[in-house]
């Protein structure tokens, strides 16, 4: 499966036209994503009938919230239930490092009967694999890493490890950095099922004025569809072709 983080409705538009089996719906992407705004997600449920995952972080910033942030948390995954997304993306931790299970769990309790993915708050956890069990403990579905580095290829040797700890009980999903230049060798080092990736480009406004005296950059992320389409189609491929292994062996 491959999950396309997008950062505006266009982007989600384009991952489903180019065949993602998933869309993690975000704002912010030079944060790393923070929820996006309820007309966002409202129109983008209407418009997808793919699965659609909107990411519950109040703000950018570390992953240590306050009651009141809690309390924001709660109230977007109400909304996401009412208007009927699939799953939300969750993550908070404690000061030392560790999961913070007790809130993390009221989160997917709250959440039922949508799935939960734990985002990356997991790759700043001080014992991932203490993490991941204490993640599959409180519900969550899978786990979004980078393995605990910059990429995911990066941290391949640690997601594999994690996959084979997991041993089915829960997904782990490589991401960050993900792209048609890796994606083969990521799969082949970490044994992973799902993958994510945001495949994005910049792209330049369409503004025929542009104040000079502003000296601002008003391009902005979009999602590339070439990029999500060769992906797809490489996981395809190497999966046909370790299938046909498997079979010859």
């Amino acid at each position: 499966m491959l999950e396309i983080c997008c950062f505006n409705l266009q982007s989600a538009l384009i991952a489903q036209h180019a065949g993602a089996d998933r869309i993690e719906l975000c704002a912010d992407a030079a944060s790393g994503g923070t929820t996006p705004s309820f007309g966002v997600i409202k129109t983008a449920r209407e418009k997808l009938h793919i699965p659609l995952y909107p990411i519950i972080r109040p703000r950018a910033g570390d992953f240590l919230f306050s009651d009141e942030e809690f309390e924001i948390m709660l109230n977007d995954i109400a909304l996401c239930k009412q208007i009927g997304c699939d799953g939300v993306v969750i993550g908070i931790l404690q000061q030392d490092g560790s999961i913070d299970k007790k809130r993390c769990s009221k989160l997917v309790q709250f959440a039922y009967p949508m799935g939960v993915t734990f985002h990356r708050a997991f790759d700043w956890t001080v014992d991932p694999h203490q993490a991941m069990e204490e993640i599959l403990e409180i519900g969550c579905e899978r786990i979004l890493t980078s393995g605990q580095q910059p990429s995911a290829l990066e941290g391949s040797e640690l997601i594999h490890e994690l996959i084979l700890q997991a041993h089915d009980r829960i997904i782990i999903m490589p991401g960050s950095g993900v792209r048609t230049a890796n994606i083969i060798e990521l799969a082949e080092k970490t044994k992973a099922t799902e993958f994510h990736t945001s495949a994005r480009t910049q792209i330049h406004s369409n503004m025929q004025f542009i104040n000079q005296n502003m000296r601002e950059d008003l391009s902005s992320v979009i999602a590339d569809e070439n990029e999500i389409k060769n992906i797809i189609e490489l996981l395809s491929s190497h999966h046909a072709s370790t299938d046909l292994q498997q079979s010859n062996a």
